[in-house]
């Protein structure tokens, strides 16, 4: 049986916490801050969790935990 490969991309991007939560960056928050008032680029600077459980499933099945 072949050997079961982690898709990288999918490793870049997202995150399994402890409790198992799936956590993403937000988009939008790389570059064009300055039209951005301070509170949105806070808001898009902290980590997001994955509430969909069917996305966060497919993830974590990516990721092969």
């Amino acid at each position: 049986m072949p050997k079961v490969k982690t898709k990288k991309i999918v490793r870049k991007r997202f995150k399994i916490t402890k409790t198992g939560k799936v956590m993403h960056r937000a988009q939008g928050a790389r570059h064009l801050r300055s039209k951005k008032n301070k509170a949105r680029q806070r808001r898009q600077d902290a980590p997001k969790e994955i509430t969909t459980i069917k996305f966060a499933r497919v993830i974590k099945r990516f990721l092969n935990t």
